[in-house]
């Protein structure tokens, strides 16, 4: 089977990389976005993708706007691909390039369709607090992710998950359940599903302003919103802004679904039920465990911090560091 695979971040480098391995499938060329500078010595940098393709020698196409893209046009029509699979490449494909391959275009998505179609379903299921996620290979249309549903593989979600921690996991996942796809495909041993679009809910792409803290939440949906927006979410500490990357919601509801070790710092806290404060207030530090924090409802944890300009660190050596002290005011980010 001939392809030409469609991807740009490290989610869709497990596909690509199981592709190549397989001896029935051919990858003829990768198009990717074109490389970006960076801030720091402002180099161009290519994909994951691209820097996969180069290692094995492949065509690499980098259109601005495949859409409009002549040359690349050319290039996908005289491919004479089998199929075109598609991981998180960043650009909509028109319905010309749609029609170009014998078996369709296969998109691998991270999420359980209908829900969370769009740029970011990984992270907008962590904020929304989903207990369990997925992959689906589907046939690709001219809408949002709106294509037939063709496999699909599901993971549950931790209470400590974050977005990079579940991208990992999913990318595995979805890389075996497209050459699961591919294979059946080919056999005709798979029937398309139609998505029912009144179940559907989107994921956009996320904005500066979803990395603001708002201590007003609750400890529950400040966690969601740390660990689904990782590791960018934002909080002022003496008129500075600060990165809370990984936190623990406390509570009897919450301690079972901590990993053990976890589970044995939470049971040595002080007891915290007669303590509260105005919400971003510091109402414990507990030794060599960190700063807790008074929320819109209920307590929160800051296990990691990263101040502006620094490395992270533990939210015990943030406590140190800084010389915090309980009546400390964490502000809106």
């Amino acid at each position: 089977m001939k392809i030409i695979f469609f991807g740009t971040p490290q989610f869709a480098v497990p596909t690509l990389e199981k592709l190549l391995k397989q001896p029935e499938f051919e990858v003829l060329a990768v198009v990717t976005q074109p490389d970006k500078r960076r801030e720091r010595g402002n180099k161009l940098t290519p994909s994951p993708v691209k820097n996969v393709a180069i290692a094995h020698n492949l065509p690499v196409w980098q259109p601005q706007r495949v859409k409009k893209d002549i040359d690349t046009l050319t290039q996908l029509k005289q491919s004479d691909a089998d199929v075109f699979v598609v991981v998180a490449y960043g650009q909509i494909l028109s319905q010309e390039i749609l029609d170009m391959p014998k078996l369709g275009c296969i998109n691998v998505h991270g999420s359980i369709l209908p829900k969370y179609r769009g740029a970011a379903p990984i992270q907008w299921c962590l904020y929304n607090g989903e207990k369990e996620t997925g992959i689906v290979t589907m046939l690709m249309d001219a809408g949002m992710d709106t294509g037939a549903m063709l496999l699909k593989a599901t993971t549950p979600i931790g209470l400590l998950d974050n977005a990079q921690d579940l991208a990992q996991r999913l990318s595995a996942i979805g890389g075996d359940l497209l050459l699961e796809t591919l294979l059946k495909l080919e056999r005709q041993e798979i029937e398309a599903v139609p998505q029912n679009n009144s179940e559907a809910t989107y994921a956009p792409l996320i904005q500066k302003q979803d990395y603001g803290l708002h201590w007003s939440k609750s400890a529950i949906q400040l966690h969601n919103q740390i660990r689904g927006f990782y590791p960018n979410c934002t909080t002022t500490f003496r008129s500075q802004a600060l990165k809370i990357t990984a936190t623990i919601p406390l509570g009897s509801a919450y301690d079972r679904e901590l990993p053990t070790e976890l589970q044995e710092i939470v049971h040595k806290l002080p007891d915290l039920s007669s303590i509260s404060g105005s919400p971003g207030e510091v109402v414990s530090i507990t030794k060599g465990i960190g700063a807790i924090v008074q929320t819109g409802k209920g307590l929160l944890l800051l296990q990691e911090v990263q101040p502006a300009g620094k490395r992270p660190q533990s939210g015990w050596d943030f406590v140190n560091g800084t010389r915090l002290s309980v009546g400390e005011m964490f502000e809106e980010g």
